[in-house]
This record gives structure tokens, C-alpha cells and sequence, in this order.
């Protein structure tokens, strides 16, 4: 049996050890770990690369879930009500927000009032007042308020973002600052370098219009491109014989070679519409989640996997 001494030495020394011990979470100056709900995966990811191993994040939307779609648990409610901060985009997922509103307790972000979004885009399609097709019923389901909620895909809008959840986190953890100060501008180096290679890449292309499955790719037209989609915002929507008919015609008249379909949602229409017309189908991947195709990479590599796609598919030298 050992002595009183030697077990008051081990005591001391465990707690030693725990006090010079790096933790992987932050503190919010009252003892608490920092938790913070993101809303879908890009505002996941880029929570992850400020926060470092400073702070616990959980995703309201699981991989492989469409985020358009969210309907919340009981377990996600109280994850918005036990997080010290909710990162989250009214516009795309306003379920979210509205249980945000009714039951966050902590600090909230919402991304849309951080970056400008742009109006949404109608292209290929025109539904008249007595239009009573799926495709319109699923777009009144998913409304997002004239405005398309996709912004992840301008990487210096998500560096905007970024950088409001780096001081949103320096607020609740001060001690910290510094560290989300400095990860958020190795971040926005990282996001500036991604800008430049799509900037370069679609430069001088063949052709600029792109045939995609649904209206999440708007955002890229800063780089002159024109997206046509099969569908509107709702991916979970059906085309009407009038928007095949127009985007069989752009195939046509356009040389157009790829029709994109994309993860987390089927991709039948879009492969029926390219063997139709003779084209290929490949993937464009609108990083709303991760899928299990997906789940080794992250954001970066999925926009510049896109990039890659993009160039083959628009002729870019």
C-alpha cells in the first residue's frame, strides 16, 4: 500500500499535467467548451478552418442530405440551443431560421446579412400564370426570396463569411483571438488563390454555357460563365416538356458537350436529357454536403475539381 505523501505527490502531479495540458477546445472564459451548429456543410467547413481544434462543430445537415430539404429533430433544436454561436443562411434553409429565432440561446450569424446575394436566375425557363407543372409546385416549396442563397460558390464571398465568423468567435472566446485572427488569414489566402485559378482557367474558353441540373451555380458567372439549369433553385423539382425543349435548342445552337448532374440528388434527368441529345453527362458538384463519393475531400478540392470539369466540358485552353 503506498503512502499518504506518495499519493498527494501523483495528485499533484496529475493536476500539473492538466494544467499545462493544450486542450483541443476553447474556452469561453467561464470554464464552458465552445459548440458551435453550423447550417450545411460550407458554413461547416469554413467554421472548422477558424476555429481550428478551439471549438466543437456540429452539422444541422448530415452528409448525404439534400440541405434544401431539412426538416430538424428534436437533437438538432437543441443543438441551436446549446451552441455558443449558429452559423446559418435564412434564405436557403428558413426552417433553420426560424427555429434559430425561437431557440439559440448564444451568439447567431446570419450569413445572408454578411454577403450581397444575387437575384435569382430564370434562365431556360418560362412558366406562364397557368403553369400548373411540378416543376412550379416544387419551386413555391423551396422559396427563397427572389435570391439565390448558392454564394459558397464565389470563393471570396465565402471568405467574407469567413472572416465574420472568425470575430463572432473572438467574441465569445477572447483568449483566442489571435488564433481565429490568424487561421482566417491563412483561410483568405487560401480562398484568393482558389479565385485566381478559376479566374485563369475560364478565361479564353470555346464556349461559356453550361447545362446543369439545378440552379446552384449562379455565383460563377463572375467568371463568364452562363448557366442554363435543368431546373430551378429545387433540385428536387421536374422539368416541363417547354424547359427541355429550350435547353435541347441551346445544345444545339451552342456546341454544347456536357450536361451536369451533381451529388445528393439524382441524376436521371440530366443523363435522359445528354443521351437525347447525343452530349455527355459528368458532375458538377454544388458542395451543399458531402456525399459517400465525396466524403475524403472538402471544399477546395471540390471547386477545383469543378474548375478541371468546367475546362473540358467549355473547351478552356
Amino acid at each position: 500500500m503506498r503512502s499518504l505523501p506518495v499519493l498527494l505527490a501523483l495528485a499533484l502531479f496529475g493536476s500539473g499535467c492538466a494544467a499545462f495540458d493544450d486542450s483541443s477546445t476553447a474556452q469561453d472564459g467561464s470554464g464552458s467548451t465552445i459548440t458551435v451548429a453550423t447550417a450545411f456543410y460550407p458554413l461547416q467547413w469554413a467554421t472548422q478552418q477558424i476555429a481550428g481544434d478551439r471549438a466543437t462543430v456540429v452539422n444541422l445537415t448530415k452528409p448525404g442530405q439534400e440541405p434544401h430539404d431539412l426538416e430538424l429533430t428534436v437533437k438538432e433544436t437543441a443543438d441551436i440551443t446549446d451552441a455558443d454561436l449558429v452559423v446559418y443562411e435564412t434564405d436557403l434553409q428558413p426552417g433553420v431560421a426560424d427555429s434559430v429565432e425561437e431557440n439559440a440561446t448564444g451568439e447567431t450569424l446570419d450569413v445572408g446579412d454578411v454577403v450581397t446575394l444575387q437575384q435569382e436566375s430564370h434562365d431556360g425557363h418560362d412558366h406562364g400564370d397557368d403553369d400548373t407543372s411540378s416543376s412550379a409546385e416544387s419551386e413555391e416549396e423551396h422559396d427563397h426570396g427572389g435570391v439565390d442563397p448558392h454564394f459558397w460558390q464565389d470563393p471570396l464571398l465565402l471568405d467574407q463569411v469567413a472572416q465574420a465568423i472568425a470575430e463572432r468567435l473572438a467574441k465569445i472566446a477572447p483568449d483566442d483571438a489571435d488564433l481565429f485572427e490568424a487561421n482566417a488569414a491563412k483561410l483568405s489566402d487560401e480562398l484568393s488563390t482558389l479565385d485566381a485559378s478559376y479566374t485563369s482557367g475560364l478565361t479564353g474558353c470555346q464556349r461559356n454555357a453550361v447545362v446543369v441540373s439545378h440552379d446552384a451555380f449562379g455565383y460563377l458567372g463572375r467568371y463568364g460563365l452562363d448557366f442554363y439549369p435543368i431546373v430551378g433553385l429545387s433540385p428536387e423539382a421536374e422539368p416541363t416538356p417547354a424547359d427541355l425543349g429550350r435547353l435541347q435548342d441551346l445544345i444545339r445552337t451552342q456546341g454544347i458537350t456536357t450536361v451536369f448532374g451533381e451529388t445528393l440528388v439524382s441524376p436521371r434527368i440530366a443523363e435522359t436529357l445528354a443521351s437525347d441529345m447525343g452530349v455527355r453527362a459528368a458532375v458538377l458538384d454544388p458542395i451543399e454536403g458531402l456525399s459517400d463519393q465525396t466524403s475524403d475531400q472538402d471544399y477546395l478540392s471540390l471547386m477545383q475539381q469543378n474548375l478541371t470539369a468546367l475546362e473540358e466540358a467549355n473547351g478552356c485552353p
